[in-house]
């Protein structure tokens, strides 16, 4: 096996567990928070279910990162970041540091301090439940962009 062949097999896995767990997160626990938590107790409950959560989604961030870069650097497809049909590639790199962005920086730096001291809890875990929802959709148009780019669709 070649190392291009294992930095696509990590990218896929890396993506898969990533997307999923944040398909997880928004589709159901967020949903089984809100109908099993009374307002006040949502943002809790939602902070001691995703810090087991975090640290394998900055695993999975971070390989997919990794194993990203090695392709385009390996593949010499950076050209393909200054051709508009390569969209999909635009959209792989800006959900990567929107979320590289939020789990490396945002999440520990400031919103979780934030968070943690908020007078408007039930407000801020509806926030949160809609910012999975658009991050959600807006990751599974970048991975249905991805593979069928990848394979000629585009």
């Amino acid at each position: 096996m070649d190392d291009f062949t294992l930095a696509r097999i990590v990218h896929v896995v890396a993506v898969l567990m990533w997307i999923g767990g944040v398909g997880f997160v928004t589709l159901v626990v967020i949903p089984a928070i809100r109908r099993l938590h009374s307002p006040g107790e949502r943002l809790a409950a939602f902070h001691a279910i995703e810090g087991r959560f975090s640290p394998q989604a900055r695993l999975w961030v971070a390989l997919a990162g990794a194993s990203g870069l090695w392709m385009t650097w390996r593949g010499e497809m950076w050209q393909r970041f200054s051709d508009p049909a390569f969209w999909w590639m635009h959209a792989m790199l800006a959900v990567w540091l929107v979320f590289a962005a939020m789990l490396f920086v945002i999440e520990p730096l400031f919103l979780h301090r934030r968070m943690a001291t908020s007078p408007q809890a039930e407000r801020d875990f509806d926030r949160l439940g809609r910012i999975h929802y658009l991050l959600l959709a807006v990751a599974l148009v970048a991975v249905i962009g991805a593979v069928g780019g990848a394979h000629g669709m585009f």
